[in-house]
């Protein structure tokens, strides 16, 4: 599997964000985009995440469903932690489940992503109660009750304490092993062996 980004071109509210960017990365692999604030970094994921539309050049991925678009085959983890403060820590996870078209998640994968995060003690608990790095955390167990290659993570660890840092290493590092693809913005290290992108300075 490779995903590969050829010539991006990306102008939002009439401003040029960046152009001519190229990069490339295969399963297994992770890709770290670096760059002052303004650079482009949250545009470029939020471009390959299907968030925002190209201005000129073309995303492929290949080797995976050549039924689904990238931005279907891939997960946005982004600043704000998308839960329902009225649903449990369980029920939000069921609520992503079938809202990414995975209806037939089992009670064993959910609980399985809520023992890789360290929240299976809170399964029951609406998410209104959870403290900042705990929604963090069920935000990253997102990421393994569906399914898909594509790891597109925005300041991952924000509000993660040292453990939850840690936690979260190992949890990428599986994806990684399991031949998934990352790619990350962030100004804090992840703890795992990326290549980097540099993105041009302010614009």
């Amino acid at each position: 599997m490779r995903l590969e980004g050829s010539g991006l071109h990306c102008i939002r509210g009439g401003r040029e964000v960046f152009a001519g960017l190229d990069f490339s990365i295969g399963g297994g692999e992770a890709l770290l985009i670096t760059g002052r604030n303004g650079a482009g970094k949250s545009t470029l994921l939020r471009v390959i995440a299907g968030l925002v539309r190209l201005a000129g050049g073309r995303l492929t991925l290949s080797d995976g469903d050549l039924e689904s678009t990238v931005a279907e085959q891939a997960h946005y983890l982004g600043h704000l932690d998308a839960l329902k403060p009225s649903l449990t820590v369980d029920e939000n996870l069921r609520f992503w489940a079938q809202y990414l078209g995975n209806v037939g998640s089992s009670a064993d994968r959910i609980d399985a992503a809520l023992s890789a995060v360290g929240l299976s003690a809170l399964a029951d608990l609406p998410a209104a109660y959870l403290s900042a790095g705990q929604r963090r955390r069920l935000s990253i167990a997102r990421l393994l009750v569906v399914r898909r290659p594509v790891w597109l993570l925005d300041e991952p660890t924000s509000a993660l304490d040292t453990a939850g840092q840690n936690l979260f290493e190992g949890v990428m590092r599986d994806h990684l092993t399991g031949g998934g693809i990352i790619i990350a913005a962030t100004h804090m290290p992840l703890g795992i062996e990326a290549r980097e992108l540099r993105m041009g300075g302010a614009r």
